[in-house]
């Protein structure tokens, strides 16, 4: 199965339902998204992944907003906060996913999708939230 793929559809559906939060269910959008890909992607991880950032979404937007405390939550651009938020909640929530491989993974959907300067804010921002928690390893900032 495809997980960086299944990323995407995340970020597109929790990218999406920030604009629609009132109008559209997160099912449908889920649904339409995920519909929109004809190859095997993680159905578990992207159920999970989606429902748990939506039910999490202002304890996600409070370690944001804490690591990038110049940046107030809406004047982050709308598709680096859905990357921002996939990856906080990674690193939180689930512990399948080494903390290097998703901040990593979600600097790449910030070349494919952000803007210019969206790749190193959110490294900045990652790397923030990964070093303040449990699961940091001070042996990761050696390798670099």
């Amino acid at each position: 199965m495809n997980r960086h793929l299944s990323r995407i559809i995340v970020m597109q559906t929790i990218y999406e339902w920030d604009f629609r939060a009132d109008s559209e269910d997160i099912e449908e959008i889920k649904q339409r998204n995920i519909s929109s890909y004809n190859e095997e992607v993680d159905l578990e991880f992207i159920k999970k992944t989606t429902d748990g950032i939506i039910k999490e979404v202002e304890a996600v937007d409070n370690e944001i907003s804490k690591s990038a405390p110049e940046w107030p939550i809406e004047q982050i651009a709308p598709i680096d906060k859905a990357i921002l938020r996939l990856a906080v909640y990674e690193l939180k929530f689930l512990s399948d996913v080494p903390p290097k491989v998703v901040i990593n993974e979600a600097v790449e959907l910030s070349k494919s999708f952000g803007g210019e300067n969206s790749s190193k804010f959110i490294n900045g921002v990652l790397g923030t939230i990964y070093r303040s928690s449990e699961r940091y390893n001070p042996e990761d900032d050696q390798e670099k």
